[in-house]
């Protein structure tokens, strides 16, 4: 009798595994067809000239300076928002975590507005950073604010599971051991936690340089990779576009594969040294 329940039990389990592989492989033919289609219909010659201009280079080469930067900002200061999320219960930490989570629910051209408001001319943090010589519109300074306010959520949510999954019972033995708070958490609590932290700079990374509505909005010169790519549509026809589309993919997709590769370097926790 136990034999054709366990046999049942396998067979259900593999359909499970068909159904998966049948639904999971239409959602990723979705996301390649797309890409396929991209350098399909491409030529080396073409994507060479492409990146022969300078706009072009200047364009691609701002866009990874702002990326870099942005994801720098997001994870020095959304880390110890993701641990004191974690690891300290204040009234209104939920609030907290819609605040966090509300710039992936609103659409970019929102933020774009919302962030020209705040820090135009005559905006909230705008005005004052003017006076010490700090300008957001069509500078520098605001693509990577742009980029900041659409993409520091991965930052933070990603450190966020990341301390989760830390036990905190290690921490609580490394008190014991002597270790401080400060020693704690960069001693035990990051090490283990560090994969997270790297996902989420990975992440947003990736959001940043991708931006264009909220970084064409606030700051649409110095012109980033995106808005160039749109004026190449806009002036020159989808061919041109679809050229620097594919290099700043294959750009992208080298660093992707790059971070992937330090992210399964192991650190371990210091809890004996």
């Amino acid at each position: 009798m136990k034999r054709p329940e366990s046999s049942a039990g396998v067979g259900g389990a593999g359909g499970v595994v068909l159904a998966s592989w049948f639904l999971g492989g239409l959602m990723l033919a979705f996301l390649i067809i797309p890409l396929i289609s991209l350098a399909a219909g491409q030529s080396l010659a073409r994507v060479a000239e492409i990146a022969a201009e300078p706009g072009v280079r200047e364009a691609i080469g701002l866009s990874l300076v702002a990326a870099f930067m942005t994801a720098a900002i997001a994870t020095v200061f959304g880390v110890p928002l993701a641990y004191l999320m974690t690891r300290t219960a204040f009234p209104g930490v939920e609030i907290v975590a819609a605040v966090v989570d509300l710039p992936l629910a609103v659409p970019h051209t929102v933020a774009g507005i919302a962030l020209l408001l705040a820090l135009g001319r005559r905006g909230l943090i705008g005005a004052p950073a003017e006076t010490v010589g700090l300008r957001f519109w069509s500078t520098f300074a605001g693509v990577v604010a742009a980029m900041l306010f659409v993409s520091a959520p991965y930052a933070v949510n990603a450190a966020r599971i990341g301390f989760e999954a830390v036990d905190p019972r290690l921490e609580k033995v490394a008190r014991t051991l002597g270790f401080g708070p400060w020693r704690v958490l960069v001693r035990v609590t990051l090490p283990m936690a560090w994969r997270s932290v790297l996902a989420g700079a990975t992440l947003t990374f990736a959001r940043a340089i991708s931006e264009f509505a909220a970084v064409a909005i606030l700051a649409y010169y110095p012109i980033t990779a995106p808005v160039k790519i749109y004026e190449l549509f806009l002036q020159r026809g989808l061919s041109q576009a679809a050229a620097m589309s594919l290099l700043l993919l294959v750009i992208s997709l080298a660093l992707f594969i790059l971070f992937r590769h330090a992210s399964r370097r192991p650190i371990a926790p210091g809890v004996g040294r």
